[in-house]
């Protein structure tokens, strides 16, 4: 593999929160070499010099759905397969665009759709992926309309577009976390509460029963894997953790206690705050009902207060976007943006690079300048510490980003697969 440098530039390490500037930067065979000045001996292949840069890990979206080119999921889950598949093009490239080099999927891509972006067949970031999310009847998963017959399938398991797949009982669990599993889930991702996009379940309702919770997690445990589960409310997000659950998806209604036992069981949160602000905002352009506008002000309305307290209480808390269809997925990087006016500059860069390694079981290895780590780069024209709207927008600030030791985008262009 070539070797490349990265000449005069600052260095912002996350994990550490520490700054030096005004050097070098060597990446070699996929990882990081050297910080500091060039080892002798070393003849680059790759030398960029950009004084007045700084460099920073890439960043990582906990909580993305690449499939998703519709903001209304019922219509996108049943898109031809190909087509399906086509629309998600745009939006992998936007992504590592912006600087994301890893993404968890929180529902929807497949096995394929990763290796063709491992091998370099396609252009995007690294993905997590959770395969399809599980869903109750009736639950955030399940777009089926109340005039359906319910008797039919849900027909999701054949849909490039589907988000999720409708499964009820411990024993149905069971064997729908080993399917996702062999069919290459990083993690499983689970519906515990119901949420905004979804057209039957008010935010209130908690969904699956503590032994189908369990029986996720204990099949998710036994490949040596988590569990990920969407819950807004208190009571959900309890609900969850005592079932041994480990990441938490938006929680916008968490309270105190129940943070507290967060941090009492090491479980993660991922709030998802830009989003909704944009869904209000799009939201009667795109004919969401009333009924759904509302319930996205209402979580809207008490997220920001949320961050606030998980980072009061310091429960670990991971970036996520969650944007919807053609309009949102272009505003991933406004989340940078809401969390740094709740927590500061640092905290919100801090949640898309360490802080997000450390959840996905990958500390010290991503998310992190240190020798060792894999060479998964942005460089920003500038210092985001100190300005946060650099990382804003479609990563016009971003005029370089490696991704494992290979440059996927330098003056200011993303390099396209052959």
């Amino acid at each position: 593999m070539s070797i490349l440098v990265i000449e005069g530039v600052d260095v912002f390490d996350p994990a550490s929160r520490t700054r030096q500037e005004g050097v070098d930067v060597v990446v070699q065979d996929g990882v990081i070499a050297a910080i500091g000045k060039v080892p002798a001996g070393v003849a680059p292949d790759i030398r960029l010099r950009l004084p007045g840069h700084t460099v920073l890990p890439g960043f990582i979206d906990l909580h993305v759905h690449v499939v998703a080119s519709s903001t209304n999921l019922g219509a996108n889950a049943v898109l031809p397969n190909f087509l399906a598949a086509l629309r998600t093009l745009p939006i992998l490239r936007g992504m590592l665009n912006r600087g994301f080099t890893t993404v968890r999927d929180a529902g929807g891509a497949d096995f394929g759709m990763c290796e063709a972006v491992n091998s370099g067949a396609l252009a995007g970031p690294r993905i997590l992926s959770s395969g399809k999310a599980l869903s109750q009847t009736g639950g955030h998963g399940d777009f089926r309309q109340r005039s359906d017959q319910l008797g039919d399938a849900c027909g999701c398991l054949g849909r490039q577009g589907a988000i999720a797949r409708v499964v009820d009982g411990a024993d149905a669990i069971r064997l729908a976390v080993r399917e996702e599993i062999l069919k290459g889930a990083a993690q499983i991702k689970v519906m515990a509460s119901g949420g905004v996009a979804s057209p039957n379940d008010p935010i209130t309702n908690t969904q699956y029963s503590d032994a189908e919770l369990r029986a996720a997690v204990e099949e998710a445990a036994a490949a040596g894997t988590y569990v990920m589960a969407h819950a807004y409310t208190a009571r959900a997000i309890r609900r969850a953790v005592e079932a041994g659950v480990k990441c938490i998806e938006h929680g916008n209604l968490v309270d105190e206690d129940t943070a507290r036992l967060m941090l009492e069981r090491d479980v993660a949160m991922v709030p998802t705050l830009a989003t909704l602000d944009h869904l209000l905002e799009y939201g009667p352009k795109l004919g969401f009902p009333a009924a759904s506008l509302a319930k996205i002000d209402a979580a809207r309305s008490v997220g920001r207060e949320a961050l606030a307290l998980l980072a009061r209480i310091g429960v670990k808390t991971g970036f996520g976007s969650d944007m919807l269809g053609e309009a949102l997925h272009q505003h991933q990087s406004d989340e940078f943006l809401a969390r740094a006016k709740v927590v500061g500059n640092e905290a919100a860069i801090c949640s898309a690079t360490s802080v997000a390694a450390d959840i996905v079981g990958e500390a010290g290895t991503r998310g992190t300048m240190a020798v060792g780590a894999v060479a998964d780069l942005v460089v920003v024209d500038g210092d985001p510490v100190r300005d946060i709207s650099l990382l804003l927008g479609q990563g016009e600030h971003i005029p370089v980003v490696v991704k494992a030791g290979v440059c996927v985008k330098t003056d200011g262009r993303l390099h396209e697969p052959m």
